[in-house]
């Protein structure tokens, strides 16, 4: 499993947005959704 594919699961798992993810570790939203896509 990729990093982009656990990152997505265990947010979704903690029912997090991705604004609420970046919030919590002091990033961008758009840092986790490039994160996220696999950039």
């Amino acid at each position: 499993m990729e990093f982009a594919e656990k990152l997505i699961t265990l947010r979704k798992s903690r029912e997090l947005t991705q604004e609420q993810l970046a919030e919590q570790l002091n990033v961008s939203r758009q840092s986790i959704s490039k994160w996220e896509s696999g950039v």
